[in-house]
C-alpha cells in the first residue's frame, strides 16, 4: 500500500464525510497539552496536523502556529473550525499544504515542534533531523509514533504497514551535543490491545555553528 497524498486525501475525505461531527469533537493529544502547558507560548509547528485539533488548542493558548499537512480536506476542516472559534484564534494559525517527506521548516524558527503519528515516507532519521532543524535554542521537539506491532502480543496494530517514528531511530537522529533527551520510551496506548507509542521529548541545547558549540 502506498501512503501517499492521494491515499490520505481519500482517508480524510471519507472520514469527514461519514464521521465529521466525531472528528470535530476529537480532543487534542493529552501529552502535547501537558507538555505545552508547561511552556511559555511562542511559535509552534504542528507537523502532520490532520484536521488541526492540536493546532487549534495551541492557538487558543496563545501560540502562533504553523499547521502542516498534505490532505487538503483535513486542512479545510481545520480552517473552518478555527474560524468558528473566532478571529483571534484563526489569526494565530497558518495552514500549509505540504508533504513532510520533503517539507522543511525554517531553521530555528519554532519554540515547539510537534510531530504526532505521522507515517514517514523515507528515512525516519532524516525526518527527525529535518523537523529538529526547525527548533530554536531552548525549544522543544515532541514526537509520537504508533508502533506497527504490539510487543505484548506480537499482533499487528492499526499502524501496521506504516513507518512511524520509533525510539531507537529518533534517538539515533538527535545529537546529544545539541539535544537533551527528556523522554525516550515506549508507552502503552489507552485502548487495550492497540499496542504502544514511541514517545520522544527533547530540548534543543544549541545549534551547530553557534558560539557555544565551537
Amino acid at each position: 500500500m502506498s501512503y501517499d497524498q492521494d491515499f490520505w486525501e481519500r482517508v480524510w475525505s471519507k472520514m469527514l464525510r461519514e464521521q465529521g461531527e466525531k472528528v470535530a469533537r476529537r480532543q487534542p493529544n493529552a501529552w502535547l497539552r501537558e507538555t505545552a502547558a508547561a511552556l511559555k507560548p511562542g511559535r509552534a509547528l504542528d507537523a502532520g496536523c490532520g484536521h488541526g485539533a492540536e493546532a487549534l488548542w495551541l492557538a487558543a493558548q496563545g501560540w502562533e502556529v504553523t499547521a502542516v499537512d498534505f490532505a487538503a480536506s483535513a486542512l479545510a476542516q481545520g480552517r473552518a473550525m478555527a474560524e468558528a472559534l473566532g478571529a483571534e484564534v484563526a489569526a494565530r494559525i497558518t495552514w500549509v499544504e505540504g508533504d513532510l517527506g520533503v517539507w522543511a521548516p525554517q531553521a530555528a524558527r519554532f519554540d515547539l515542534v510537534s510531530c504526532l503519528y505521522v507515517h514517514v515516507a523515507g528515512s525516519v532519521e532524516a525526518m527527525v533531523r529535518r523537523m529538529g532543524e526547525g527548533v530554536a535554542e531552548g525549544g522543544t521537539l515532541l514526537l509520537l509514533g504508533h508502533q506497527p506491532v504490539d510487543p505484548a502480543t506480537g499482533a499487528p496494530t492499526s499502524a501496521a504497514g506504516q513507518v512511524q517514528i520509533s525510539v531507537e531511530r529518533a534517538v539515533a537522529a538527535l545529537d546529544t551535543q545539541e539535544w537533551e533527551l527528556i523522554v525516550a520510551e515506549e508507552r502503552p496506548r489507552a485502548a487495550v490491545g492497540s499496542g504502544v507509542d514511541a514517545a520522544i521529548q527533547a530540548r534543543r541545547l544549541r545549534r551547530r555553528g553557534s558560539p557555544e558549540a565551537r
